[in-house]
């Protein structure tokens, strides 16, 4: 069974800092496009950020260039999102996807998801 296990939210105050990771169980993703969505209550899942398979392309929602960073593991089949400099607006649950093209999982039409962890950023 393919499964994403996000991990890593938690509460922070504003301006801190926080790591997500995403693993990766029952298949390999070593070539697959991943990325990252969060949705705060009342509001739409939305694009975080993503990265093809090799690191080499990587795609960012305006609203957290230059504060988030997202990497990958293929050795470890797991996806981080550093994020910096949180904002109260970060507040949400976020979830990990994976599919084969980056295009893909930028859409929101990944075929693979986690259950989401949730971030609270206090201002």
């Amino acid at each position: 069974q393919v499964q994403l296990v996000e991990s890593g939210g938690g509460l922070v105050q504003a301006g801190g800092s926080l790591r997500l990771s995403c693993a990766a169980t029952g298949r390999s993703f070593s070539r697959s496009a991943m990325g990252w969505f969060r949705q705060a209550p009342g509001k739409e899942r939305e694009f975080v950020a993503a990265i093809n398979w090799n690191g080499g392309i990587r795609s960012y929602a305006d609203s957290v260039k230059g504060r988030f960073t997202i990497s990958r593991d293929n050795a470890k089949n797991t996806v981080y999102l550093q994020m910096n400099s949180l904002k109260a607006e970060d507040t949400a649950v976020y979830y990990c996807a994976a599919d084969d093209l980056t295009g893909t999982v930028v859409a929101g039409r990944s075929g693979y998801w986690g259950q989401g962890t949730q971030v609270t950023v206090s201002s």
